[in-house]
């Protein structure tokens, strides 16, 4: 599911909207040019503030995701892999937790607590 966000988290919740953007664009289920929802049938849909939609996609505009434009409404306009820092990363936490003996369910339970 494309949207999906979590009102226990820790991350705001624009920040989930975002996250959720930035996820659909690297696994190619959003494309360049395709419309996103507008921010009050989002909000409705996910149960949110329109406010908290509309700063997740000004941030994403920022990041040069997306794009406004009056009367097209909000666009993608990035399909860059922005998930490659977030996998090397990942990649490079299992290195140094598999270097110092933590298990996979070790590693898992702190990122859980974490998140």
């Amino acid at each position: 599911m494309l949207w999906h966000i979590e009102p226990t988290s820790r991350a705001s919740l624009q920040d989930q909207i975002a996250a959720c953007v930035r996820r659909a664009v690297t696994a190619g289920e959003l494309v360049v040019n395709e419309q996103l929802p507008p921010a009050a049938e989002l909000a409705e849909a996910l149960s949110v503030d329109r406010n908290t939609v509309l700063a997740a996609y000004r941030r994403l505009r920022e990041e040069g995701v997306v794009d406004f434009r009056r009367g097209r409404g909000v666009r993608v306009t990035a399909t860059a892999p922005i998930s490659a820092p977030v996998e090397q990363a990942a990649r490079q936490l299992i290195e140094f937790a598999r270097a110092n003996g933590y298990s996979k369910a070790e590693v898992l339970g702190l990122i859980e607590e974490l998140m």
